[in-house]
């Protein structure tokens, strides 16, 4: 999972810092992503082609390996997400991540927030997504 969360971010978002060294975002995956989150793959040719991990209505993280971006995989993952969370979710991104954006947005999530990135580790403008689903 850390392998492709790695290749993942590097490629969707080259112009933003590393918060840790791939050594601490490995151990990051096997100390806490692992055994204290909801955690979803997609594997394929014993490889993990996505990532899917949920925090209580916290979507933590969805990553796609690099090759696997546009084939649908993202939405599967997301339908999944709204299936096992029902009540709503929320998630962070950052703001020039606008591919992500776009995605989020299409799957009915609302921008909420947007911070300077003072909070987070990267210190990078980032935004707050929510989904609440349609009551009828």
């Amino acid at each position: 999972m850390a392998e492709t969360w790695l290749r993942s971010f590097r490629t969707a978002l080259p112009t933003v810092r590393l918060a840790h060294s791939d050594d601490e975002v490995r151990d990051w995956f096997a100390s806490v992503v692992v055994p204290q989150y909801e955690t979803w793959i997609a594997e394929a040719d014993g490889s993990v082609a996505g990532l899917l991990v949920l925090d209580g209505e916290e979507l933590e993280q969805l990553y796609l390996d690099p090759s696997w971006r546009g084939t649908g995989l993202g939405d599967r993952f997301m339908a999944l997400a709204k299936e096992k969370r029902p009540d709503g979710l929320s998630l962070w991104t950052f703001q020039v991540n606008r591919p992500a954006q776009r995605f989020y947005e299409r799957h009915g999530f609302i921008a909420a927030e947007r911070t300077d990135g003072l909070r987070n580790e990267e210190r990078e403008p980032d935004v707050r997504y929510v989904w609440q689903p349609q009551r009828t």
